[in-house]
């Protein structure tokens, strides 16, 4: 009897920890110069919604787009767990993937040419709430970028 609750045991693990590495959503990327709406779900944070939940500000910059958004990728180099997947002059996807059970999420940047801003969304690819977690790395990005910026 121990025997077989060991295996369902293994069983459910195993199951749990392949659904955490859940491939890329088909909608990450712009859309109409625009990231994707976040879920009605609470894993996801979007400069670009407007909703109380999912709202954060986007990241301001001075100086010439091309090199806010190198700064932007030097700072998110600097982070655990953070791979860059694409990078352009406009847009940055990045994926960050836990230490323990290996969740990914994916975190976006596009800095449109007409404003000194670069948006940001960030969203777990999978559950139902992340307990604030994308939200806390997108304020330890902007961080890290503003503390570039300032030459620390």
């Amino acid at each position: 009897m121990r025997w077989v609750k060991a295996m369902l045991c293994g069983s459910m693990l195993a199951g749990l920890l392949a659904g955490c590495s859940a491939p890329p959503p088909k909608n990450i990327g712009l859309h109409g110069g625009r990231l994707q709406p976040c879920p009605s779900s609470p894993n996801c944070v979007c400069s670009q919604d407007h909703d109380k939940q999912h709202a954060i500000a986007p990241f301001a910059y001075t100086g010439p787009r091309r090199a806010a958004m190198s700064r932007l990728a030097k700072a998110i180099r600097g982070m655990d767990g953070a791979r860059i997947i694409e990078q352009t002059d406009d847009y940055l996807h990045a994926e960050y993937t836990t230490r323990w059970l290996r969740f990914v999420d994916d975190v976006e940047f596009y800095a449109p040419a007409d404003a000194p801003l670069i948006q940001v969304r960030s969203a777990s690819r999978v559950g139902y709430s992340d307990f604030g977690v994308n939200r806390k790395r997108v304020e330890a990005i902007r961080s890290r970028f503003m503390a570039a910026a300032k030459g620390g």
